[in-house]
């Protein structure tokens, strides 16, 4: 199975709704590896013994793990953590989550400034670059669990937009101005 990305019609419904654009606009993972989107398909039944995670781990040193269920059951203050994971930010550092049961959203912006949903669902891996601009929601299952990766000591500082003077922004449009080869628009 691979990871579903779509274009997203904005609007004011439900941010747990999918809000395909009509037509719909499906993104490849190409499109997502330019935005420096990375992506892995694992197994989550055996997370605890995958040779393959363990390989990423190594390869890109994630060596703090831990693990977050996000439901209204298990989350203090549950609507509000929800908007702020829905407000607009960027990290200093990646952010890498591994969905092991649930779904959720991950929207991403692309060159153009256009909304970008990522659908992660159990054994999705993905890695946001430092410096992009991004969100996240649960869709209407209202469940997720993630396993959180980082290197060294978690740091999960958002910056909430405007950004563009952050020096991982700054690093960021320069990355993706080299691999496409042309400026892109900063926003």
């Amino acid at each position: 199975m691979v990871i579903e990305a779509w274009f997203m019609e904005e609007n004011d419904e439900d941010q747990r709704l999918p809000h395909h654009r009509n037509p719909k606009e499906f993104v490849s993972l190409d499109h997502l590896a330019e935005l420096g989107v990375l992506y892995w398909h694992l197994d989550p039944s055996d997370y605890e013994n995958d040779k393959e995670l363990q390989k990423i781990r190594e390869a890109r040193g994630y060596s703090y793990m831990d693990m977050l269920d996000l439901c209204p059951e298990k989350v203090e203050n549950y609507e509000q953590k929800l908007r702020n994971f829905y407000t607009e930010h960027i990290h200093a550092d990646e952010e890498i989550r591994y969905c092991l049961e649930g779904s959720g959203y991950f929207d991403v912006r692309d060159k153009d400034d256009r909304w970008i949903r990522i659908w992660i669902r159990p054994g999705d891996l993905i890695v946001l670059p430092a410096g992009i601009y991004h969100r996240f929601t649960l869709d209407t299952d209202n469940y997720i669990k993630l396993m959180r990766l980082f290197v060294g000591e978690p740091v999960w500082t958002p910056f909430n937009r405007p950004q563009e003077n952050h020096p991982a922004r700054k690093e960021y449009i320069k990355s993706v101005t080299e691999k496409i080869g042309f400026p892109v628009e900063a926003h």
